[in-house]
């Protein structure tokens, strides 16, 4: 048998002990608590000291976790599967050395939330038929590649390339647009990687609690003034990964 020590979901703040459930990582139904240090603690359960594997039902439980701790407090996500030898190791390594940057962290997060959109083009061709009207050289080379039994391999590459650049102009473009109307209510913004040649933006928002239903409507306007060319998938509240997520290394 592996030995015991105790998985870290979170940092809070924290000025009394408390316990979240029988909700532990790895199915054995351990009961989450807080290790506090002074005012901070770890969201903590016990765990065999392993290193857990990237599946459905353990990223759930992480981020189930997660979820039901916001509730109540503001929290420094944990990385997935950070795990410690034992209650000595969190307190020394963790709480004690890095408790200045933990106080720093939390007070950047305290009455904030996560928000995440992502926008795509609804049909991928209709950015394609865009950049052949708007431009002629491109509608030029088409039609002469149209025009030939045996199209040459260097207007292929050309007209590849040429699409490709427009492409990316448009999708930044609209971009743009969709973010300068959400930023101003925001207090920080990450962009993550899009994938595909449908996504225009994959964003998270840092946003104010109290600036939520401000936000939220924002992005119903947008998704309704571009309902026929564009799809708004919107998420949240949920944990400040993309902003405050630790690291912790033994």
């Amino acid at each position: 048998m592996s030995a015991q020590g105790r998985y870290i979901y979170a940092i809070i703040a924290a000025d009394d002990d408390k316990q979240f459930g029988p909700f532990g990582i790895g199915g054995r139904n351990d009961e989450v608590f807080i290790q506090r240090y002074q005012d901070v603690g770890a969201v903590v359960s016990s765990s065999e000291v392993i290193q857990y594997p990237v599946t459905r039902a353990n990223t759930l439980a992480h981020q189930q976790i997660l979820e039901r701790v916001m509730t109540d407090h503001s929290l420094l996500p944990v990385r997935f599967g950070t795990v410690a030898d034992d209650a000595d190791q969190i307190r020394d390594k963790v709480l004690t050395a890095r408790y200045a940057e933990i106080r720093d962290r939390l007070s950047y997060v305290s009455d904030k939330i996560e928000l995440g959109l992502k926008v795509l083009w609804i049909d991928k061709s209709e950015p394609f038929r865009e950049i052949v009207d708007e431009n002629k050289e491109i509608r030029r080379i088409r039609d002469r590649l149209t025009g030939k039994k045996g199209a040459v391999q260097r207007d292929q590459v050309r007209l590849g390339e040429m699409v490709k650049k427009a492409l990316d102009h448009k999708r930044k473009k609209t971009e743009k647009d969709i973010l300068s109307l959400l930023l101003p209510l925001c207090v920080d913004h990450r962009k993550n990687p899009v994938f595909g040649d449908q996504m225009i933006t994959n964003s998270a928002f840092l946003i104010l609690k109290h600036r939520e239903s401000a936000f939220d409507q924002a992005v119903n306007d947008l998704a309704e003034t571009h309902a026929a060319l564009l799809k708004f998938k919107y998420v949240g509240p949920v944990p400040p990964c993309n902003f405050v997520e630790m690291s912790i290394d033994w």
